[in-house]
């Protein structure tokens, strides 16, 4: 195999060593709970599965600096070794889908927001993460709630490890930190998860659109990167499927609030009834979080307000929509002049560096008595806007998405029957995605089975039409093509249908393997040395670009 000596060595290396470690045990739903009751066991109880936390998987760094100098000719002997040892207990376990994610539900703010990754530097971290040496696709999910990793790793465990230790070095916090509060799921539980999160089960406010649209932007940012492959591609073009017909088929969104609303009601329960018309309201950023707070303060009958944005023209298109609401426009600029005129202070935007601070909240003039003599602080951006300093202000004070769940604490039992009627469809299209990814398993088969017969269909029509002379019409020729062609076709139709396993049909899974590998020992396919090979050779071409 024509690798570079130092990072194929390595490559090698790395791969050889996961045949004396045994897998990462996967996670199950016993464990990780789902989001039914009775039969089905609450969202509540995996949440607290998870908040007790997941035992840190990341051991001591193996030395990879002997990998680094092998030659070409170790490198070589490294595979042959591999196909004679380790290769029947290597692709006997295909690569793994893993979710490490730290959430809401797990994981404070102030750690959050250190890990938040901007939508516009998804692509890096997927190229980073896919030069890993155990993984082979990913993609990020990153929100104002939760921050989530979802990789097709060589090993569950080596996998693991490597991405916690990519994250722990992008975002400064220690690995032992990011054990306490990740949770992991594996296969069949990322793949609910991430379904359960699309829907907006998993979500603080049950059944919100935001995560949908989150989930879209995934697939819309990763199309072209590469290591946005085809698993985690079509598992997150399976989630936006479900996400639709969750809420197409149920009333989960019927009255359903987002973050955005939820902070309007927790700063209207903060404020004295009598004020919630007349408190003077002001909202920092007119992004789609800062235009959602808008129309829900619109909605609470609101009439006037003060928008603060980096350009007129976003705050202009609300107007426009929204006639006979003033919404006074002010530049970034004037953010302290006009907070100091504001009983209520709603920050939105991107900003990865707070816009609040304590020295600057002391500055500011009380408010009156009218609207209980403290100044509001509703932060929903992760990375926070508001310093968390600013609690210590008198007559301030300060609310972040976590302080959220006050207002989603309500309707409780209404948000679990609704869950139950969601989660009917999530394990339908559960098994349907993963028929989908056994699929998957037999076209290699499939594959080198098609190019063997046609090799086979190619040499003895050689021979045939040899035989035939030199004087025989372009017509007779292309019949006796078709004909060669027409008998391989019918000759593959049985095998080709005994290998398929993608939900059409009652052949199990285990069923298909068997035909799978019978097909590889009777016509010598070598098909599981020939998918190690082309794993190593793909890790190796995506290090070089």
């Amino acid at each position: 195999m024509a690798v570079s000596t130092s990072f194929a060595g390595a490559k090698l290396e790395a791969l050889l060593s996961r045949s004396s470690s045994s897998a990462a045990t996967t996670s199950s739903r016993a464990s990780s709970g789902s989001c039914l009751v009775g039969s089905v066991r609450p969202i509540r109880s995996r949440r607290l599965q998870i908040q007790r936390g997941v035992r840190c998987e990341v051991a001591a760094s193996s030395d990879a600096s002997a990998a680094a100098v092998q030659s070409v000719a170790s490198n070589i002997s490294a595979l042959e070794q591999l196909k004679t040892s380790a290769a029947d207990r290597y692709t006997k376990e295909r690569s793994s889908i893993v979710v490490i994610g730290l959430s809401i539900h797990t994981t404070p703010v102030e750690m959050r927001e250190k890990l938040a990754i901007p939508e516009a530097e998804w692509p890096r971290a997927i190229e980073e993460l896919c030069g890993l040496n155990h993984i082979e696709e990913a993609a990020v999910l990153s929100t104002c709630n939760r921050m989530e990793i979802y990789v097709v790793a060589l090993s569950q465990h080596r996998g693991v490890k490597e991405v916690t230790e990519w994250m722990s070095k992008t975002s400064g916090v220690p690995v032992s930190e990011l054990c306490q509060h990740r949770f992991l799921l594996y296969n069949k539980d990322a793949t609910q998860h991430l379904f359960e999160v699309s829907a907006g089960l998993d979500s603080l406010v049950l059944g919100e659109g935001q995560i949908l649209a989150q989930v879209k932007q995934v697939v819309k940012v990763g199309q072209g990167v590469v290591g946005f492959g085809r698993n985690i591609s079509g598992l997150f073009k399976h989630a936006i499927t479900v996400g639709k017909r969750v809420r197409t088929e149920t009333n989960i969104a019927a009255g359903a609030v987002s973050v955005s609303s939820a902070s309007v009601e927790l700063a209207l329960m903060k404020l004295p009834a009598p004020s919630h018309a007349t408190a003077r309201m002001l909202v920092i950023g007119a992004g789609k979080m800062g235009k959602l707070v808008i129309k829900h303060l619109v909605a609470k009958g609101c009439t006037k307000m003060v928008v603060v944005n980096r350009t007129e023209e976003r705050v202009a298109s609300i107007r426009e929509e929204l006639k006979g609401i003033e919404i006074i426009y002010k530049p970034l600029t004037e953010m302290l002049t006009c907070a100091a005129e504001a009983d209520v202070v709603f920050t939105s935007t991107a900003s990865e560096t707070p816009l609040f601070f304590k020295d600057d909240v002391k500055e500011l003039p009380a408010v009156g008595p009218e609207t209980g003599g403290l100044r509001l602080f509703v932060d929903i951006s992760v990375p926070r806007n508001v310093g968390s300093c600013v609690s210590d202000v008198d007559g301030a004070r300060l609310y972040n998405v976590d302080d959220l769940k006050e207002v989603v604490a309500a309707n409780k039992e209404d948000r679990i029957r609704k869950a139950v009627e969601a989660q009917e469809i999530i394990t339908e299209e559960s098994k349907q995605f993963e028929a989908w990814r056994d699929s998957l398993e037999t076209v290699p088969t499939i594959k080198k089975l098609r190019a063997y017969a046609e090799r086979i269909r190619a040499a003895e029509l050689d021979k045939c039409l040899s035989k035939m002379g030199d004087d025989i019409s372009k017509k007779t020729r292309r019949a006796v093509d078709d004909l060669s062609r027409g008998i391989v076709n019918k000759l593959l139709h049985g095998p080709m249908q005994h290998l398929r396993c993608d939900g059409s049909d009652s052949r199990t899974l285990s069923e298909t393997l068997e035909n799978m590998h019978a097909l590889n020992r009777m016509f010598s396919l070598e098909t599981e040395i020939s998918v190690l090979e082309q794993k190593i050779r793909a890790k190796v071409e995506q290090t070089r670009k």
